[in-house]
C-alpha cells in the first residue's frame, strides 16, 4: 500500500493495467452483480434532482422500481446503492445504438442536458473506496467482465490510475492527483529495477 495523505492506495492501483472497452464489454458493470452502485448521501440529492430530465430515457421496468421504492436503497452490507432492476441491472442504465448499455445520467450529462455527470463510484469504477474512521482504502476492484479491459490497458501501456485521472481528481482533486502521479512513477521505477 502507498499512502498519500489519509489514503491508503493499493499496489493494483498503479500497477495494473486498464482501459475500459466497451465494444467487449457492452457496458456489463451497469448491469451484472447483486446490488446497485455505491451512492454518497448528497448524490441522492443531486439525481433526484435530474431525474426528470432522464426519465424518458429509462426502461418502463426502471420507472416503475423508482415509482415503488425510489432511487437508492440500502442493500445488505446498509451501504447506500441505486435501485435495481430484476435483481442486478441498475435503475439508470440505457442503451447505445451499438447496444452497449450506458448510463442514462451520463449520457444526459454529455448531451449538456444536466450538470450532474454520475456517481462518483460508477465513475471511478473498478476503482472501490471503502472508508473508514481515520483513513480511507483505495482499492482496485478485480472482476470477469473487466478482463478485456485490463488486456487493451496492457495493450495500451495505460495503468489504471491513469485511466481514472478524471474521477480521481473529481473525487480527491488536482493536488492529490499530482502526488500520486509523482509516487507512482517513482514506486514503477523502482519495480523494474
Amino acid at each position: 500500500m502507498i499512502q498519500i495523505d489519509d489514503k491508503l492506495i493499493s499496489f493494483d492501483v498503479i500497477e495494473k493495467p486498464f482501459f475500459c472497452n466497451i465494444t467487449e464489454c457492452h457496458g456489463a458493470c451497469c448491469i451484472e452483480g447483486d446490488a446497485g452502485a455505491p451512492l454518497e448521501k448528497n448524490e441522492v440529492t443531486e439525481i433526484e434532482k435530474v431525474l426528470p430530465e432522464i426519465w424518458d430515457d429509462l426502461s418502463p421496468e426502471a420507472q416503475s422500481v423508482i415509482d415503488k421504492q425510489g432511487i437508492s436503497y440500502n442493500d445488505s452490507d446498509g451501504d447506500l446503492v441505486t435501485s435495481i432492476v430484476n435483481g442486478k441491472d441498475c435503475v439508470f442504465t440505457t442503451y447505445n445504438k451499438n447496444g452497449d448499455c450506458i448510463c442514462a445520467i451520463e449520457k444526459a450529462y454529455r448531451e449538456g442536458r444536466i450538470a450532474f455527470y454520475k456517481p462518483i463510484s460508477c465513475h471511478l469504477y473498478p476503482i472501490r473506496i471503502t472508508d473508514y474512521k481515520t483513513f480511507s482504502a483505495i482499492n482496485l476492484h478485480h472482476w470477469k467482465i473487466c478482463k478485456t479491459a485490463e488486456l487493451l490497458g496492457a495493450q495500451k501501456g495505460i495503468k489504471a490510475y491513469v485511466f481514472l485521472k478524471e474521477p480521481l481528481i473529481r473525487k480527491y482533486g488536482e493536488q492529490w492527483y499530482k502526488e500520486l502521479e509523482t509516487v507512482a512513477s517513482e514506486w514503477l521505477k523502482h519495480k523494474t529495477k
